[in-house]
C-alpha cells in the first residue's frame, strides 16, 4: 500500500445475523452467519448458506457498527459475539478482523466451525477468539465422508490439537443421527478424541432434527434425511453416557 493511501475495504459475504441464548456460546450471543461452506452435510439445516452468492457483501466496519449497538445488552447477559456460517473459515481474513474488532470492544468472542478449514485460521485470528465451537462430525474417516459428502476428518483433528496446544477453550459438538453417527464405536472414537484434548469445557450432543427440511423444498433440493427420525431418549442417553464415561461434561 502506498504511503498515505487509505487501507483497502475488507468485506465478506454475510448471510444474516441474529441473537440467541445459550446455544451459540455462553450467555446471550450476537451471531453473525457467513455465507459459503465447502461441506454438504446430510443433516445440514441451513442449505441456504452453502454458497457465497447467498450472502450480502458487508464490510467489517458495517458489522462492527451493528454489533456495537448490542454491546451493552450482550455483556450484561454474560454473552458476546459468535461468528458462524456456513463456514466462517472460508473467509478467514474477514472472520479474523471481525473477531479482532469485537475483542477490542471487550466482547467475548466465539468461532463456530467444522475445523475442516482450520489451517486457514492464523494465530492472529485465534488470538482474538475466546472459544471455539468445534463440530466433530464423525470418529472414522469413512463416516466423515458419508456425513459431509466430501472432505476429510484429519484437518478437523489437526485443528483440535492445535487449539489444545494453544490453550484455546473448546466446546465439542456432535450431531447424533440414527443410522449415521450413532454406532457405539463411532461415538467412542469421538469421545476418545475429546477426552484426549486439553481445553474441552463441554461436549454438546445435538439430536438430529428435520426443522430445516422446508428450506430444501424452497430451494428445489431433496433433503437427504427426510425419512430419518430424530433419536429417541434411550439412544440420546446412551450416547451422552459414552462421553460422560470418559470424564467429559456433557449437555
Amino acid at each position: 500500500m502506498a504511503p498515505g493511501a487509505a487501507p483497502p475495504v475488507l468485506d465478506g459475504a454475510v448471510h444474516s445475523w441474529d441473537t440467541s441464548i445459550g446455544v451459540d456460546g455462553p450467555g446471550t450471543r450476537f451471531v453473525v452467519f457467513l455465507a459459503g461452506c465447502p461441506l454438504r452435510c446430510r443433516y445440514c439445516h441451513s442449505p441456504d448458506t452453502w454458497y457465497g452468492r447467498s450472502g450480502r457483501r458487508r464490510t467489517v466496519d458495517e458489522m462492527v457498527a451493528t454489533i456495537a449497538r448490542y454491546r451493552r445488552f450482550v455483556q450484561v447477559a454474560g454473552g458476546g459475539v459468535t461468528v458462524s456460517g456456513g463456514e466462517p473459515l472460508l473467509q478467514p481474513r474477514f472472520t479474523g478482523e471481525l473477531l479482532r474488532r469485537c475483542h477490542a470492544l471487550g466482547l467475548h468472542t466465539a468461532l463456530d466451525t467444522s475445523g475442516f478449514l482450520g489451517d486457514r485460521a492464523d494465530d492472529a485470528l485465534l488470538d482474538a477468539t475466546d472459544l471455539v465451537l468445534l463440530d466433530v462430525k464423525a470418529g472414522r474417516p469413512e463416516t466423515y465422508r458419508r456425513v459431509t459428502g466430501t472432505g476429510r476428518l484429519a484437518p478437523t483433528l489437526r485443528f483440535a490439537r492445535r487449539l489444545a496446544d494453544r490453550g484455546t477453550p473448546m466446546w465439542i459438538r456432535y450431531v447424533l443421527v440414527p443410522g449415521l453417527t450413532d454406532a457405539v464405536d463411532e461415538v467412542a472414537r469421538v469421545a476418545d478424541v475429546a477426552a484426549g484434548l486439553t481445553g474441552v469445557a463441554r461436549v454438546e450432543v445435538l439430536p438430529f432434527h428435520r426443522l430445516g427440511a422446508h428450506k430444501y423444498a424452497e430451494l428445489g433440493l431433496a433433503f437427504p434425511l427426510a425419512d430419518t427420525a430424530p433419536p429417541d431418549p434411550e439412544l440420546l442417553a446412551r450416547v451422552r453416557g459414552q462421553f460422560v464415561e470418559r470424564g467429559l461434561t456433557v449437555t
